[in-house]
C-alpha cells in the first residue's frame, strides 16, 4: 500500500516538474526547459512538431536519438535563448522557423540536410549558422531577413522554389550550389560588400537583384519570368550562356558603378528591355544576337554608343535617349524604325533629363510603364480631392436641412 502511495506521488511530482510534459507521439512538443529537450532528444523521430517556448533557454539542446522531426521546429519570440543545437537531427519535415529570437548566437546542427523550408528572422545576435558538410541540400523555400549573419554557405540546395535574402546588414559573402529556382529570387539590401557566387545555376524563373557589390551566373542559360538589377555596385556583368528571357523583363536600373552589360547569346526577351540611369554605362555592345523583344524598350542614360546589330522585331515602343551625342547609333538603329518596331520609336542625345526616367519598358507592349514613385503622389492627391469634395458636399446638404 506505502509503495503504491509513494508511486503515486512520485508520478505526481514527476508530472508537476515537467518530467512527462512532453512525448514523442505529441501532436506539438512544447520544450519549455533543457530537460524537455533531453526527453525529447530521446525519441527516434517525432512525428509532429517541436516548440520552443518564449520562456525556454538559455540553452536547448536536441542532441541524442532524435534523427527527424516530422512537422516544424519552431521558436519565436524568445529572448532567452542563446543557443539551439543538436549533432543528431537530419530532418525537419516542415519549417525550420526562427523568427525574433534575439540573443540566440548559437545554432549548430551538424547532420540536418534535408528541412521542409527555412524561414529566420530578426535574429539579432547570430553572426554565422553551422552546418554540416554538404550542409543543407534540400528544402523548397529559404527566407533569411533581418538577421545579423555574416555567412550561410552551409545551404547548398540544388532546387528551390523560393528564395528571399533582405536586411542582413552583415551578409558579405554568398555562395551556394543552388541549379534551379522554380519561382524567385530576392536579394536586396544586405551588407555593402555582398558578394553572390551561383556557379551552378541554370535555370531561373525571376530574379531580383539589389545592392550586391559582385554577382556571378556563369551557368544561367534561361530565365523564365523576369530579370531585375536596382541600386548595385558590381561594375561588370557576365551571362555568357543566358539566350533567352521567356516571358518577363530584363532591366538594369540606377546601377552606378556599372561599366559593361554582356549577355553575347542572349536571343530574345518575351517581355521589356529596361536598361537606364546606370550613370558609369556609356557603351551598350554586348546584345549581339539578341533579335527578339516582346515588350517595349526604353534605353536611357549617358550613351556614346547602343548597339543592337541582331534585331529583328519589338513588339512594342522604342526609345534610346541619352545625355550625349549618339547620332552615329540613331542612325545605325533608323532602320528599325516602321519595320522591325511596330509601337513608336524615337532616338536622340543630348538630352540632360535621359537619367531622370527610370520607370519600366512596358512588357505588354505599350511603351507606357510607369514609376510607382513618379504616379504615387499624384494618385493619393486625387484621392484626398475626392474625398475633400465629398466631406464639403456633406456639410453644404447637412446646412440646408
Amino acid at each position: 500500500m506505502y509503495n503504491k502511495q509513494l508511486l503515486s506521488a512520485a508520478t505526481a511530482l514527476a508530472m508537476v516538474s515537467g518530467v512527462f510534459a512532453v512525448g514523442c507521439s505529441d501532436p506539438t512538443a512544447t520544450i519549455k526547459s533543457a530537460a524537455d529537450a533531453t526527453q525529447i532528444a530521446e525519441c527516434d523521430s517525432i512525428k509532429g512538431s517541436i516548440l520552443i517556448d518564449t520562456t525556454a533557454g538559455p540553452d536547448i539542446d536536441l542532441s541524442g536519438s532524435l534523427q527527424e522531426i516530422g512537422g516544424d521546429l519552431t521558436a519565436e519570440n524568445n529572448g532567452l535563448l542563446n543557443s539551439l543545437k543538436s549533432s543528431s537531427l537530419t530532418t525537419i519535415g516542415g519549417s525550420f522557423a526562427l523568427k525574433n529570437v534575439t540573443k540566440l548566437s548559437t545554432l549548430s546542427f551538424p547532420a540536418l540536410g534535408e528541412v521542409g523550408d527555412i524561414d529566420w528572422a530578426t535574429l539579432n545576435a547570430l553572426p554565422e549558422p553551422t552546418f554540416g558538410n554538404p550542409g543543407i541540400t534540400k528544402a523548397k523555400s529559404v527566407i533569411i531577413a533581418d538577421t545579423f549573419i555574416e555567412n550561410i554557405d552551409g545551404i547548398n540546395v540544388e532546387s528551390l522554389a523560393d528564395m528571399n535574402i533582405n536586411n542582413n546588414r552583415r551578409l558579405t559573402k554568398f555562395s551556394t550550389s543552388i541549379k534551379s529556382l522554380s519561382n524567385t529570387l530576392y536579394v536586396q539590401a544586405n551588407g555593402l560588400n555582398l558578394t553572390m557566387e551561383m556557379p551552378n545555376l541554370e535555370w531561373i524563373a525571376n530574379m531580383t537583384i539589389a545592392n550586391v557589390t559582385s554577382f556571378s551566373v556563369p551557368s544561367l542559360h534561361t530565365v523564365n519570368g523576369s530579370m531585375r538589377f536596382d541600386s548595385n555596385y558590381f561594375t561588370t556583368f557576365i551571362a555568357a550562356n543566358l539566350t533567352q528571357i521567356q516571358t518577363g523583363d530584363l532591366s538594369f536600373v540606377s546601377n552606378p558603378e556599372l561599366t559593361n552589360i554582356s549577355i553575347p547569346s542572349l536571343e530574345s526577351i518575351g517581355g521589356g528591355f529596361t536598361i537606364a540611369n546606370n550613370t558609369g554605362l556609356e557603351k551598350l555592345d554586348g546584345f549581339g544576337a539578341l533579335n527578339e523583344i516582346g515588350g517595349a524598350v526604353k534605353v536611357r542614360g549617358v550613351f556614346t554608343d547602343v548597339e543592337l546589330p541582331s534585331l529583328k522585331d519589338v513588339k512594342g515602343a522604342f526609345e534610346v535617349v541619352s545625355t550625349e551625342d549618339i547620332t552615329d547609333s540613331c542612325n545605325a538603329l533608323a532602320g528599325d524604325k516602321g519595320g522591325v518596331v511596330q509601337g513608336d520609336y524615337n532616338c536622340h542625345g543630348k538630352d540632360a533629363n535621359a537619367n531622370n526616367d527610370t520607370s519600366d519598358a512596358s512588357s505588354d507592349g505599350s511603351g507606357n510603364g510607369t514609376s510607382n514613385k513618379d504616379n504615387a503622389a499624384p494618385s493619393n492627391v486625387a484621392s484626398l480631392a475626392s474625398l475633400y469634395t465629398f466631406v464639403a458636399l456633406g456639410s453644404l446638404v447637412a446646412a440646408f436641412l
